[in-house]
Formats: C-alpha cells, structure tokens, sequence
C-alpha cells in the first residue's frame, strides 16, 4: 500500500492551487471587462496582428498594449507565436468569436439596463 503524498490545503494532487468553477469563470468574464482589452481581442479576431498593429488599433503606448496582450495570452484567449523579431497574436479558440458575438448582442438587447447600472463603472480604459 502506498502512502498518498501530504498535500497543502487548496492544492490540488497536480500541484496546482483549485478554485471553484464559478470563481475561474468569474476571472474569465473579468479578462475581458478591460475595454482596452476587448477592443484588442475584437482587432485580432479580424485575423493575425503583430504588436505594432495591435500598439496602432489601440491607439496606447507599447508598454500598456503588451500588458493586456499579455493578459489575454495568459487567459487562453490569444495565441502568440515568434515570428523573427516579431510576435504574432490571433484567436487559438474559434469559441472566442463565438463569446464576443453573443456578448455584443445580450449588450445590443440590454443597453437601457446597461446604461442605467450605477453598480459597474462605465469603463475601465
């Protein structure tokens, strides 16, 4: 009989710290609560972007663009490659699309509700 490893209160057997699954998809929807984010994604699901592209579209100094490309690679919702000198970002999940699609239209549906919500600020550039 084998001993089980000890293991550290909210780590999993893998090692890596659980949370609930309302938390994880709670910090997937907060990704993309960032408008500076958002208009990124949208700009890549048009197809590849390099930095510079996404540093142009967002009209924000190249710092603050890598950060939230940053953001977004490490969430799953971007894919980076190196191309050369170069980094290359475009939608790994075509469920990406999908999201922004139906999150626009629930939007498009309930902007009199949007607007009026005192409890979320408008943006968060």
């Amino acid at each position: 009989m084998t001993a089980n490893p000890i293991q550290s209160p909210g780590l999993t057997q893998a090692g890596v710290e659980s949370c609930s699954h309302t938390d994880a998809v709670a910090k997937f929807f907060r990704a993309l609560a960032d408008s500076t984010r958002l208009k990124l994604l949208e700009f890549i699901l048009g197809g590849e972007r390099t930095s510079a592209e996404c540093v142009e579209h967002a009209g924000i100094s190249q710092p603050r663009v890598s950060v939230h490309l940053s953001c977004l690679v490490d969430c799953g919702y971007v894919t980076a490659r190196r191309d050369g000198k170069k980094l290359r970002y475009s939608v790994g999940d075509p469920r990406v699309a999908d999201l922004v699609v139906l999150a626009r239209s629930l939007a498009a549906d309930n902007a009199t509700a949007l607007t009026c919500c005192t409890r979320i600020p408008d943006s968060q550039g």
